[in-house]
């Protein structure tokens, strides 16, 4: 008894406790990192911000390429979901997003063909236009004296002189801007007729590429929110704008002008970008008004009333359908603008809202959710 108790075993049972804690210790704890200082901040920040640049710089190169790409998923995803809501109809998913595809492409291909004729036609009067126009314009700014000392020290001559030389280069600089327009039409037919197409298959490519479980639940209920809220988006605000567009069809009725249903139409197609559309169009009726009417004030019309009834629809009508759902901070809608304006133009403009639904749906799907607080019964 009084060997099981000698300080010799007491001294080895300790030693061999200590080993078995130290080896516990070691396995099942990790290292603790060291605490970060200032300097590793700036290094991540520095990394990020150099990140951003490139990825900019990119984005603003590759125009031609990543453009048409973008625009043919974002349309794919919205004519897709339609395509899947054919499915009752005994339409196969490939099949229902090729036909909406064809529908599209061939609405698309009337509307630029109704749209040739009127804009020709503004482009050849556009001289008699405007002559008219500072004819009606010039007694009204002559009462100011800065405009009037202005005028006077113009030479009209100089001024056509210089309008004819630099006709050739804008003849030019619009001869040049055709080509890219038409190999990113093709970019863009080919890329949405293919990602309709295989639209399941790199749905099914892209989950696979996760390795567990929890991961690929994650890729499907990303896919599924991006295309439920774009979806939303595009159905509510072809509605809104196509009331719009039926009210300006009206204003152009009664404004006299001619073609109001083209009128309509144009306001439709512009309202989806965002402040250069309704720019375009405010102005296209101030001078649709001006060849129309003698009086400045009745010209002055038509555009006063659409440009309200924009402001209504996007300031009241829209926020209040869409607000419930798509919740998005209306500065990160301006910024988005402006950086798509200014890489991409009037497509950009126009993908800004998207794409930022997107963004906004995959960092609300991936962010860390807190667990919800449950109040005591």
């Amino acid at each position: 008894m009084g060997a099981l108790f000698s300080p010799e075993r007491q001294f080895k049972t300790k030693r061999k406790y200590a080993e078995i804690e130290s080896e516990v210790l070691s396995t099942d704890l990790p290292p603790v990192p060291p605490p970060k200082t200032g300097l590793d901040l700036v290094v991540a920040w520095s990394v990020v911000g150099t990140f951003i640049i490139l990825a900019s710089a990119v984005i603003y190169l590759m125009e031609t390429i990543l453009m048409p790409i973008t625009l043919a998923i974002v349309v794919g995803m919205v004519l897709g979901l339609a395509a899947d809501r054919l499915v009752k109809f005994g339409l196969p998913p490939a099949l229902g997003g090729i036909l909406l595809g064809l529908v599209f492409v061939v609405g698309l291909f009337f509307l630029i063909n109704a749209l040739i004729e009127p804009l020709s036609s503004l482009a050849g009067q556009a001289p008699g236009m405007i002559e008219r126009a500072m004819e009606r314009i010039l007694p009204y700014f002559e009462r100011f004296q800065w405009v009037r000392v202005a005028l006077e020290g113009t030479d009209d001559k100089a001024l056509a002189d210089m309008a004819i030389q630099n006709a050739g280069s804008m003849l030019g600089m619009v001869a040049s801007g055709l080509t890219p327009a038409f190999v990113q039409t093709m970019i863009f037919l080919a890329a949405l007729g293919l990602f309709l197409l295989g639209r399941a298959q790199l749905r099914k490519t892209i989950i696979l590429a996760f390795a567990t479980r929890e991961r690929r639940l994650a890729a499907i209920r990303i896919m599924n929110a991006i295309e439920s809220s774009v979806g939303f988006y595009f159905s509510t605000a072809s509605v809104i704008y196509m009331a719009l567009g039926s009210i300006t069809a009206f204003i152009a009725f009664v404004g006299g002008f001619t073609m109001a249903p083209l009128w309509g139409l144009f306001a439709f197609v512009s309202s989806f970008i965002p402040y250069l559309g309704v720019t375009a169009m405010t102005i296209a009726l101030l001078c649709a008004g001006l060849m129309t009417h003698d009086a400045l004030l009745l010209a002055m019309i038509p555009a006063a009333a659409f440009f309200l009834l924009h402001l209504v629809m996007e300031n009241l009508v829209t926020p209040a359908i869409l607000g419930h759902r798509l919740e998005i901070n209306p500065f990160i809608i301006f910024i988005a603008i402006i950086f798509w304006t200014w890489m991409w133009g009037a497509v950009g403009a126009m993908l800004a809202m998207p794409l930022s639904l997107i963004a906004m749906t995959i960092f609300e799907e991936v962010r860390p959710h807190p667990p919800e607080r449950q109040l005591p019964a």
